[in-house]
Protein backbone atom coordinates (compact mmCIF):
# COMPACT_ATOMS: atom_id res chain seq x y z
CA UNK A 1 0.00 0.00 0.00
CA UNK A 2 0.97 3.43 -1.03
CA UNK A 3 -0.71 4.80 1.88
CA UNK A 4 -1.65 3.84 5.48
CA UNK A 5 -4.91 3.28 6.25
CA UNK A 6 -5.08 4.14 9.84
CA UNK A 7 -2.16 4.53 12.99
CA UNK A 8 -1.97 6.03 16.00
CA UNK A 9 0.29 8.83 16.52
CA UNK A 10 2.37 9.40 19.48
CA UNK A 11 1.48 7.53 23.14
CA UNK A 12 -1.79 8.29 25.59
CA UNK A 13 -1.45 11.68 24.71
CA UNK A 14 -1.91 11.79 20.69
CA UNK A 15 -4.05 11.08 18.52
CA UNK A 16 -5.21 8.53 15.44
CA UNK A 17 -4.45 9.57 11.81
CA UNK A 18 -6.34 8.09 8.87
CA UNK A 19 -6.62 8.66 5.15
CA UNK A 20 -9.97 10.30 4.13
CA UNK A 21 -11.44 7.77 1.33
CA UNK A 22 -13.86 10.71 0.99
CA UNK A 23 -11.49 12.31 -1.01
CA UNK A 24 -10.13 9.46 -2.98
CA UNK A 25 -9.04 9.07 -6.28
CA UNK A 26 -8.34 12.60 -6.87
CA UNK A 27 -6.45 13.44 -3.74
CA UNK A 28 -4.82 12.09 -0.74
CA UNK A 29 -5.91 13.47 1.88
CA UNK A 30 -5.30 12.84 5.75
CA UNK A 31 -7.57 13.59 8.80
CA UNK A 32 -6.48 14.07 12.36
CA UNK A 33 -8.65 12.34 15.30
CA UNK A 34 -7.95 14.03 18.34
CA UNK A 35 -11.47 12.76 20.29
CA UNK A 36 -14.39 10.24 20.38
CA UNK A 37 -16.70 12.80 18.32
CA UNK A 38 -13.75 13.37 15.73
CA UNK A 39 -13.39 9.61 14.86
CA UNK A 40 -17.65 8.60 15.72
CA UNK A 41 -17.81 11.26 12.52
CA UNK A 42 -15.16 10.21 10.75
CA UNK A 43 -16.65 6.43 10.55
CA UNK A 44 -20.11 7.78 10.02
CA UNK A 45 -19.28 9.62 6.68
CA UNK A 46 -17.06 6.80 5.71
CA UNK A 47 -13.73 8.45 5.70
CA UNK A 48 -12.80 5.19 6.99
CA UNK A 49 -14.77 2.19 6.41
CA UNK A 50 -13.99 -1.30 5.56
CA UNK A 51 -15.25 -3.64 8.45
CA UNK A 52 -11.42 -4.11 9.92
CA UNK A 53 -10.87 -0.53 9.58
CA UNK A 54 -13.56 0.37 11.34
CA UNK A 55 -12.45 -2.58 14.01
CA UNK A 56 -9.24 -0.66 14.42
CA UNK A 57 -11.21 2.95 14.75
CA UNK A 58 -13.33 1.87 17.12
CA UNK A 59 -10.71 1.34 19.31
CA UNK A 60 -9.16 3.69 18.76
CA UNK A 61 -12.10 5.85 19.03
CA UNK A 62 -12.63 4.35 22.10
CA UNK A 63 -9.29 5.44 23.49
CA UNK A 64 -9.44 8.53 22.55
CA UNK A 65 -13.31 8.97 24.20
CA UNK A 66 -12.12 7.51 28.00
CA UNK A 67 -8.38 9.29 27.95
CA UNK A 68 -9.49 12.11 29.66
CA UNK A 69 -11.92 10.74 32.13
CA UNK A 70 -11.48 12.23 35.80
CA UNK A 71 -12.96 9.16 37.28
CA UNK A 72 -11.78 8.13 40.31
CA UNK A 73 -12.52 4.58 40.72
CA UNK A 74 -12.62 1.79 38.08
CA UNK A 75 -16.53 1.50 38.38
CA UNK A 76 -17.24 5.21 37.54
CA UNK A 77 -14.65 4.57 34.41
CA UNK A 78 -16.10 1.64 33.40
CA UNK A 79 -19.57 3.58 33.38
CA UNK A 80 -17.61 6.46 31.04
CA UNK A 81 -16.21 3.46 28.83
CA UNK A 82 -19.34 1.76 28.09
CA UNK A 83 -21.03 5.16 27.52
CA UNK A 84 -18.13 6.08 24.50
CA UNK A 85 -18.48 1.90 23.69
CA UNK A 86 -22.53 2.68 22.69
CA UNK A 87 -21.74 6.17 21.34
CA UNK A 88 -18.96 4.50 18.65
CA UNK A 89 -21.50 1.91 17.65
CA UNK A 90 -24.29 3.90 17.00
CA UNK A 91 -21.75 5.23 14.09
CA UNK A 92 -22.70 2.03 11.69
CA UNK A 93 -24.57 -0.67 13.27
CA UNK A 94 -23.74 -3.41 10.40
CA UNK A 95 -19.81 -4.28 10.40
CA UNK A 96 -19.32 -6.44 13.20
CA UNK A 97 -15.47 -5.72 13.60
CA UNK A 98 -16.63 -2.24 15.31
CA UNK A 99 -18.70 -4.19 18.21
CA UNK A 100 -15.68 -6.91 18.39
CA UNK A 101 -12.80 -4.64 18.89
CA UNK A 102 -15.06 -2.29 21.08
CA UNK A 103 -15.83 -5.90 23.21
CA UNK A 104 -12.44 -6.47 23.69
CA UNK A 105 -11.04 -3.44 24.92
CA UNK A 106 -14.13 -3.37 27.16
CA UNK A 107 -12.61 -7.02 28.88
CA UNK A 108 -9.00 -5.52 28.58
CA UNK A 109 -10.19 -2.70 30.98
CA UNK A 110 -11.95 -5.58 33.07
CA UNK A 111 -8.78 -7.97 33.02
CA UNK A 112 -6.71 -4.74 34.74
CA UNK A 113 -10.06 -3.22 37.03
CA UNK A 114 -7.92 -3.18 39.86
CA UNK A 115 -4.95 -1.30 38.80
CA UNK A 116 -4.72 2.30 38.73
CA UNK A 117 -6.68 4.24 36.03
CA UNK A 118 -4.16 5.29 34.11
CA UNK A 119 -2.66 1.53 34.13
CA UNK A 120 -6.18 1.05 32.49
CA UNK A 121 -5.93 3.92 29.81
CA UNK A 122 -2.19 2.49 29.10
CA UNK A 123 -3.27 -1.11 28.40
CA UNK A 124 -6.33 -0.06 26.14
CA UNK A 125 -4.24 2.23 24.05
CA UNK A 126 -1.51 -0.95 23.74
CA UNK A 127 -4.45 -3.42 22.85
CA UNK A 128 -5.81 -1.23 20.25
CA UNK A 129 -2.16 -1.39 18.80
CA UNK A 130 -2.36 -4.84 18.70
CA UNK A 131 -5.46 -5.10 16.78
CA UNK A 132 -3.79 -3.40 14.16
CA UNK A 133 -0.82 -5.37 13.91
CA UNK A 134 -2.91 -8.19 14.54
CA UNK A 135 -5.06 -7.24 11.53
CA UNK A 136 -2.02 -6.70 9.23
CA UNK A 137 -0.61 -10.05 9.61
CA UNK A 138 -4.33 -11.57 9.40
CA UNK A 139 -5.13 -9.48 5.85
CA UNK A 140 -1.54 -11.50 4.62
CA UNK A 141 -2.59 -14.71 5.66
CA UNK A 142 -5.86 -14.52 4.18
CA UNK A 143 -3.68 -14.02 1.10
CA UNK A 144 -2.22 -16.65 1.54
CA UNK A 145 -4.64 -19.04 2.13
CA UNK A 146 -6.75 -17.89 -0.96
CA UNK A 147 -4.35 -16.79 -3.54
CA UNK A 148 -4.26 -20.39 -4.75
CA UNK A 149 -7.88 -19.70 -5.71
CA UNK A 150 -6.74 -16.93 -8.45
CA UNK A 151 -6.79 -18.46 -11.83
CA UNK A 152 -3.47 -17.39 -13.76
CA UNK A 153 -4.76 -15.41 -17.31
CA UNK A 154 -8.26 -15.40 -16.24
CA UNK A 155 -10.52 -12.66 -15.25
CA UNK A 156 -12.00 -11.62 -11.34
CA UNK A 157 -14.42 -9.80 -10.52
CA UNK A 158 -15.12 -7.74 -6.91
CA UNK A 159 -17.41 -5.16 -5.67
CA UNK A 160 -16.96 -2.59 -3.48
CA UNK A 161 -13.48 -1.94 -1.74
CA UNK A 162 -11.87 -5.05 0.04
CA UNK A 163 -8.65 -3.55 -0.18
CA UNK A 164 -5.57 -2.11 2.24
CA UNK A 165 -7.79 1.34 2.29
CA UNK A 166 -10.83 -1.51 3.78
CA UNK A 167 -8.13 -2.77 6.76
CA UNK A 168 -4.32 -2.11 8.47
CA UNK A 169 -3.13 -3.59 5.25
CA UNK A 170 -3.16 -4.99 2.12
CA UNK A 171 -6.94 -6.14 2.40
CA UNK A 172 -9.29 -9.00 2.71
CA UNK A 173 -10.69 -9.57 -0.96
CA UNK A 174 -7.72 -7.74 -2.63
CA UNK A 175 -4.99 -9.64 -0.51
CA UNK A 176 -5.90 -12.07 -2.56
CA UNK A 177 -4.87 -10.71 -5.85
CA UNK A 178 -2.24 -9.04 -4.12
CA UNK A 179 -0.65 -11.80 -3.26
CA UNK A 180 -0.91 -13.87 -6.63
CA UNK A 181 0.21 -10.91 -8.68
CA UNK A 182 3.12 -11.19 -6.06
CA UNK A 183 3.70 -14.41 -7.35
CA UNK A 184 3.79 -13.54 -10.91
CA UNK A 185 0.63 -14.80 -11.71
CA UNK A 186 -1.34 -12.66 -14.52
CA UNK A 187 -4.66 -12.05 -14.44
CA UNK A 188 -7.64 -9.01 -15.21
CA UNK A 189 -9.78 -7.48 -13.02
CA UNK A 190 -13.49 -6.32 -13.14
CA UNK A 191 -14.64 -3.64 -10.51
CA UNK A 192 -18.00 -2.96 -10.36
CA UNK A 193 -18.60 0.72 -9.98
CA UNK A 194 -20.60 0.41 -6.65
CA UNK A 195 -23.19 2.74 -6.62
CA UNK A 196 -24.34 5.05 -4.60
CA UNK A 197 -21.05 6.09 -3.21
CA UNK A 198 -18.91 4.15 -5.79
CA UNK A 199 -16.03 2.61 -3.82
CA UNK A 200 -15.52 0.26 -6.37
CA UNK A 201 -14.60 3.12 -8.78
CA UNK A 202 -12.68 5.87 -6.68
CA UNK A 203 -10.87 3.36 -4.27
CA UNK A 204 -10.58 -0.49 -5.41
CA UNK A 205 -9.41 0.75 -9.33
CA UNK A 206 -7.10 3.36 -7.55
CA UNK A 207 -5.64 0.54 -4.94
CA UNK A 208 -5.08 -1.79 -8.06
CA UNK A 209 -3.64 0.63 -10.08
CA UNK A 210 -1.25 1.61 -7.70
CA UNK A 211 -0.62 -2.23 -7.44
CA UNK A 212 0.06 -2.59 -11.61
CA UNK A 213 -2.93 -4.88 -11.77
CA UNK A 214 -4.58 -4.60 -14.95
CA UNK A 215 -8.05 -3.69 -14.32
CA UNK A 216 -11.19 -2.76 -15.54
CA UNK A 217 -14.48 -0.69 -14.24
CA UNK A 218 -17.81 -1.69 -15.37
CA UNK A 219 -21.27 -0.21 -14.17
CA UNK A 220 -22.68 -2.37 -11.27
CA UNK A 221 -25.56 -3.55 -13.96
CA UNK A 222 -23.07 -4.35 -16.36
CA UNK A 223 -21.76 -7.96 -14.31
CA UNK A 224 -24.39 -10.24 -16.07
CA UNK A 225 -22.74 -8.80 -19.72
CA UNK A 226 -19.24 -10.14 -18.89
CA UNK A 227 -20.36 -13.47 -17.05
CA UNK A 228 -22.43 -14.34 -19.80
CA UNK A 229 -19.88 -13.47 -22.56
CA UNK A 230 -17.33 -15.88 -20.40
CA UNK A 231 -14.99 -13.00 -19.40
CA UNK A 232 -14.79 -13.75 -15.51
CA UNK A 233 -13.19 -16.66 -14.09
CA UNK A 234 -14.29 -16.04 -10.22
CA UNK A 235 -15.97 -13.47 -8.25
CA UNK A 236 -14.36 -12.16 -4.77
CA UNK A 237 -15.75 -9.69 -2.59
CA UNK A 238 -15.14 -9.06 1.19
CA UNK A 239 -17.81 -9.06 4.42
CA UNK A 240 -18.69 -6.71 6.83
CA UNK A 241 -20.67 -9.62 9.15
CA UNK A 242 -21.37 -13.20 8.37
CA UNK A 243 -23.68 -15.46 10.39
CA UNK A 244 -23.42 -18.93 11.99
CA UNK A 245 -24.67 -20.30 8.88
CA UNK A 246 -22.40 -18.50 6.52
CA UNK A 247 -24.82 -15.91 5.50
CA UNK A 248 -22.81 -13.23 4.71
CA UNK A 249 -23.68 -9.34 4.82
CA UNK A 250 -21.58 -7.06 2.55
CA UNK A 251 -21.53 -3.77 0.23
CA UNK A 252 -25.67 -3.99 -1.29
CA UNK A 253 -25.44 -5.77 -4.85
CA UNK A 254 -23.13 -8.26 -3.62
CA UNK A 255 -26.00 -10.72 -3.26
CA UNK A 256 -27.20 -9.75 -6.87
CA UNK A 257 -23.34 -10.84 -7.93
CA UNK A 258 -23.92 -13.95 -6.21
CA UNK A 259 -26.79 -14.64 -8.16
CA UNK A 260 -25.51 -13.72 -11.38
CA UNK A 261 -22.54 -15.99 -10.55
CA UNK A 262 -24.63 -19.13 -10.00
CA UNK A 263 -26.62 -18.80 -13.22
CA UNK A 264 -23.07 -18.80 -15.11
CA UNK A 265 -21.52 -21.20 -13.25
CA UNK A 266 -18.95 -19.05 -11.73
CA UNK A 267 -17.44 -19.32 -8.36
CA UNK A 268 -18.25 -17.27 -5.95
CA UNK A 269 -15.72 -16.37 -2.89
CA UNK A 270 -15.79 -14.63 0.48
CA UNK A 271 -12.43 -13.28 1.72
CA UNK A 272 -12.60 -12.17 5.76
CA UNK A 273 -10.83 -12.68 8.96
CA UNK A 274 -12.38 -15.18 11.85
CA UNK A 275 -13.36 -11.88 13.70
CA UNK A 276 -16.05 -10.79 10.95
CA UNK A 277 -17.92 -13.97 11.82
CA UNK A 278 -20.96 -13.62 14.41
CA UNK A 279 -21.89 -17.07 15.92
CA UNK A 280 -24.95 -15.29 17.67
CA UNK A 281 -26.69 -14.90 14.69
CA UNK A 282 -28.28 -18.30 13.52
CA UNK A 283 -28.79 -16.63 10.02
CA UNK A 284 -28.24 -13.39 7.57
CA UNK A 285 -32.16 -12.41 8.47
CA UNK A 286 -30.73 -11.36 12.06
CA UNK A 287 -28.13 -9.03 10.97
CA UNK A 288 -28.93 -5.13 11.13
CA UNK A 289 -29.02 -3.11 8.15
CA UNK A 290 -27.74 0.11 7.95
CA UNK A 291 -29.62 2.13 5.98
CA UNK A 292 -28.14 5.65 5.01
CA UNK A 293 -29.34 9.49 4.32
CA UNK A 294 -31.35 9.57 1.00
CA UNK A 295 -28.73 12.41 -0.55
CA UNK A 296 -26.53 9.17 -1.44
CA UNK A 297 -28.82 8.27 -3.76
CA UNK A 298 -30.03 11.51 -4.88
CA UNK A 299 -27.63 13.64 -5.04
CA UNK A 300 -24.21 12.78 -7.07
CA UNK A 301 -21.29 14.35 -5.49
CA UNK A 302 -23.31 17.45 -4.80
CA UNK A 303 -25.43 17.36 -8.04
CA UNK A 304 -28.77 16.65 -7.55
CA UNK A 305 -29.79 13.65 -9.92
CA UNK A 306 -33.29 12.87 -8.78
CA UNK A 307 -36.56 15.17 -8.06
CA UNK A 308 -36.73 16.82 -4.76
CA UNK A 309 -38.97 14.83 -2.85
CA UNK A 310 -38.69 11.61 -4.26
CA UNK A 311 -38.89 8.79 -1.78
CA UNK A 312 -35.72 6.85 -1.42
CA UNK A 313 -34.64 3.28 0.15
CA UNK A 314 -30.82 3.18 0.65
CA UNK A 315 -29.84 0.19 2.38
CA UNK A 316 -25.75 0.20 2.90
CA UNK A 317 -25.70 -3.43 2.46
CA UNK A 318 -27.49 -6.89 1.73
CA UNK A 319 -27.62 -10.37 2.49
CA UNK A 320 -26.47 -13.17 0.77
CA UNK A 321 -27.53 -16.58 1.60
CA UNK A 322 -24.62 -19.20 1.91
CA UNK A 323 -25.89 -21.72 -0.15
CA UNK A 324 -24.61 -19.12 -3.40
CA UNK A 325 -21.52 -19.02 -1.35
CA UNK A 326 -18.51 -21.51 -3.08
CA UNK A 327 -16.22 -20.79 -0.05
CA UNK A 328 -15.18 -18.28 2.70
CA UNK A 329 -11.19 -17.60 2.77
CA UNK A 330 -10.31 -16.64 6.41
CA UNK A 331 -6.78 -16.29 7.63
CA UNK A 332 -7.40 -20.13 9.13
CA UNK A 333 -7.81 -21.27 5.64
CA UNK A 334 -10.31 -21.74 3.36
CA UNK A 335 -14.19 -23.15 4.13
CA UNK A 336 -15.94 -24.88 1.46
CA UNK A 337 -19.33 -24.77 1.07
CA UNK A 338 -19.99 -22.91 4.17
CA UNK A 339 -22.69 -23.89 6.66
CA UNK A 340 -23.02 -23.73 10.54
CA UNK A 341 -21.17 -27.51 10.31
CA UNK A 342 -18.11 -26.37 8.59
CA UNK A 343 -18.05 -22.93 10.03
CA UNK A 344 -18.01 -24.04 13.61
CA UNK A 345 -15.50 -26.38 12.26
CA UNK A 346 -12.98 -24.01 10.70
CA UNK A 347 -13.35 -21.92 13.66
CA UNK A 348 -12.74 -24.38 16.90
Amino acid sequence: MPVVTIEWIGDLDGYAKLIDQTALPTQVVYRECRNCPDMWEAIRTLRVRGAPALGIAGALGLVLGVRTSTAATYEEFRRDLENTAQYLGTARPTAVNLFWALRRLRSVAEAHRDEPILTVKEALLDEALKIIEEDRSVCHRIGEMGEPLIPDGASVLTHCNAGGLATAEYGTALALLFTAHGRGKKFHVFVDETRPLLQGARLTTWELQQAGIPVTLICDNMAAVVMSQGKVRCVIVGADRIAANGDTANKVGTYGLAVLAKAHGVPFYVAAPVSTFDLTLETGAQIPIEERPAEEVTESFGRRIAPEGVAVYNPAFDVTPAHLITAIVTERGIIRKPAKETILLALS
